[in-house]
């Protein structure tokens, strides 16, 4: 059977029925971004879903940049994370980081009013990079190694839930980031183990990771390449 002629029971399967090859990542634009997308859960699992489909889109040649609220960790985390290793190593995905360590609330010896300020210094910074989103071409390809500042394709907001959860930042807060979020720019919030029942009207996609079982209920330590 020739490829001009697929089988009609194979043609709507990846590769019709042919496995897909992987190609060279060249810089691309997508045809149907534009959505704000929701996870949260008490579920392990949130950021290591919206980096995957971060890298997904990284594939496809589109622009990805994740700024991280609040990713500090604590001493069993270490300083380098294996997705910040992974993210440099693949074109076209970025990433910042503006936590430090400790988690706000756990009484671990972190400092609370630093807890409040780099919640700000994020607030401050998502609005500046979806400004550039917003001046940026998101109909056109961006360069893959292109600063944010010349625009992204997908912006994912790691842990920004959680700080709102903290009261950190205002429910107000995150309206006013999705509010200046530009019509082509896929809109990405993450973190907070309760329902952010306030974002209900304003996302495309509402995705709760919930928490069945988890091996840190009976002690075990965040492990190298799983956590962290």
């Amino acid at each position: 059977m020739s490829d001009e002629t697929p089988d009609s029971t194979v043609e709507n399967t990846p590769g019709q029925g042919r496995t897909p090859e992987p190609e060279r990542i060249e810089p691309a634009a997508p045809e149907e971004f534009g959505l704000v997308q929701v996870w949260w859960g008490d579920g392990k699992g949130k950021t290591t879903a919206t980096l995957g489909m971060g890298m997904r889109a990284a594939g496809h040649g589109y622009r990805v940049h994740m700024l991280q609220f609040m990713k500090g960790g604590a001493s069993s985390v270490d300083a380098v994370r294996g997705e910040y290793n992974a993210i440099a190593a693949l074109p076209g995905i970025s990433y910042e980081n503006l936590g430090h360590y400790g988690w706000h609330g756990m009484e671990d010896g972190s400092d609370e009013e630093d807890h409040a300020a780099q919640a700000q210094a994020g607030l401050d910074r998502a609005h500046e990079l979806l400004e550039a989103a917003g001046e940026a071409d998101l109909e056109a390809p961006i360069g893959l190694d292109a600063e944010p500042e010349a625009g992204m394709h997908m912006l994912i907001l790691d842990e920004v839930l959680y700080a709102a959860d903290r009261g950190l930042l205002s429910e107000d807060d995150v309206h006013g980031l999705i509010g200046a979020k530009p019509d082509g720019l896929e809109l990405v919030l993450s973190g907070s183990h309760a329902e952010p029942a306030y974002l209900e009207d304003r996302a495309d996609l509402v995705t709760n990771v919930r928490k069945v079982k988890h091996p840190i209920d009976d002690g075990q330590r965040a492990r190298r390449g799983t956590e962290f």
